[in-house]
């Protein structure tokens, strides 16, 4: 009889076959990140931000301050280096200063996602993390909590706090902020911010519910592993991306009565 780990592994030998690499540059990549982020309704004014590695040790990418995620292009995408200084294009959002630090402890982190997105900033007004309660956000379990926010994250005490809260975590709840998301590539930090968002809004439903069951620790680190393949993570981003790039569809119209 054939066992799970063998199913498991021939759907992981089957998506890698079937669903590619993509050819994006770090800019491309991250400019879709935004538009993928704008139709998940992550925007919060200017707030939030989205930062990859450069090719040059000590330089990222991010989006020229000013524009609002669904605004998002490859040519608006500026340079900076560590002391978020313009290397090319323009200005960057001064709040990305907390994530030279996370790119300096964590080198297998290539993308940072932080947002302000509605359920997650809910959360983050509780006094509850982000648990594990359905299959849909197990990549995300062991998400880590930082329970007291620091301020605004516009210098180096933030980095040292947030960095140290997220430890070699993927992912984090910031209290009375919103969520970060920490990828090995812009596809997979875009991936843990999309769910993270869903996971918040499937946890605030199920406490106003009455409560929640968390996923035995055991099977979510199988989800997690799972869900975390790289071929899923890309095929995934590829849908999101076409997706967002299409007009999104009309509101339904308000049920008439009578």
């Amino acid at each position: 009889m054939t066992s799970k780990a063998d199913f498991m592994q021939r759907v992981s030998r089957e998506m890698d076959s079937d669903l590619p690499e993509l050819s994006l540059s770090a800019e491309e990549a991250l400019a879709a990140c935004c538009r993928i982020l704008a139709r998940e309704g992550h925007e919060s004014g200017l707030a939030g931000q989205v930062t990859a590695r450069a090719k040059k040790p000590g330089t990222w990418w991010t989006l020229q301050f000013g524009y609002g995620f669904e605004e998002a292009q490859a040519e608006r995408m500026v340079l900076v280096d560590e002391d978020l200084q313009p290397l090319r294009g323009g200005r960057p959002n001064p709040g990305v200063r907390f994530h030279i630090w996370i790119y300096k402890k964590r080198p297998d982190v290539q993308a940072i996602v932080h947002t302000h997105a509605p359920y997650a900033s809910a959360l983050s007004c509780t006094s509850s993390s982000l648990k594990t309660i359905h299959m849909d956000g197990a990549m995300l379990h062991g998400t880590a909590h930082l329970p007291d926010w620091p301020g605004v994250p516009v210098a180096d005490d933030e980095g040292r706090i947030i960095s140290g809260a997220l430890g070699d975590a993927k992912s984090i709840l910031l209290a009375n902020h919103g969520l970060l998301a920490a990828g090995s590539s812009v596809e997979e930090a875009t991936y843990l911010a999309v769910f993270f968002e869903r996971a918040a809004r499937m946890q605030l439903r199920a406490m106003s519910a009455g409560g929640f069951k968390e996923v035995k620790p055991q099977l979510a680190e199988e989800a997690r592993d799972f869900l975390l393949q790289p071929s899923i993570v890309r095929g995934t981003f590829a849908y999101w991306a076409r997706r967002a790039d299409k007009p999104a569809p009309p509101p339904e119209p308000f049920p008439q009565l009578g």
